[in-house]
């Protein structure tokens, strides 16, 4: 990836230079990033390469680590997410899957395709990536990576356009964290509301 991208989703310099320059730690982070704070999420994929005792995140090495050894990688204190158990094993069918169809390069899920179509595509194959994880991060490749295959932002759903403050790809510093963070609470009091109006 471009060593000139700056991130901020970790809130924390070096937290965020890994996801910066790690398409593989980019791809995790993503992974964490559910019933748990952003910041959380993002800063997972440094904490877990420190406890590898490794300066990135390796999809060979995590396929092949012993799953319960790995899930107690994630669990000790302070954990990597909420749920350190299944994420750990998400990680490694991630990591599994990507040793199996691109041998371990994050990146070539992206590199190189011509159309935001088939990124987007190629990202809701990834275990523990559905249609909304696989847009989020497809609007993260085009706005903070640079990565811009033709119709990305179409193929980004909601996420795609500039200006906007719905996710994870549009975190430049703490004040537009805040405005996303806004954004996530509206849709969720939306959501209640709609269940309610439902159920009655």
């Amino acid at each position: 990836m471009d060593k000139d991208i700056t991130m901020r989703l970790a809130q924390q310099p070096e937290a965020d230079a890994l996801l910066a320059r790690s398409p593989l730690a980019a791809l995790v982070g993503m992974l964490l990033d559910q019933q748990v704070p952003m910041e959380w999420a993002f800063s997972g994929p440094y904490t877990i390469a420190e406890r590898l005792g490794a300066d990135d995140l390796d999809a060979h090495a995590i396929a092949a680590y012993d799953p319960e050894a790995f899930a107690a990688l994630l669990s000790r204190k302070p954990a990597v997410h909420r749920y350190p158990g299944s994420m750990a094993k998400r990680i490694q069918q991630l990591c599994a899957y990507l040793v199996e169809h691109y041998d371990g390069d994050a990146e070539a899920v992206w590199k190189g395709v011509g159309t935001g179509a088939e990124v987007l595509r190629r990202l809701k194959e990834l275990p523990g990536y559905g249609e909304q994880k696989a847009q989020i991060f497809l609007a993260m490749l085009g706005k903070r990576f640079g990565v811009r295959p033709k119709g990305w932002r179409e193929a980004a759903g909601g996420y795609g356009p500039a200006n906007v403050y719905r996710s994870a790809a549009d975190i430049t510093g703490p004040e537009s964290l805040a405005k996303v963070r806004a954004h996530k609470q509206e849709m969720k009091a939306a959501a209640k509301a709609e269940q309610k109006a439902a159920s009655n």
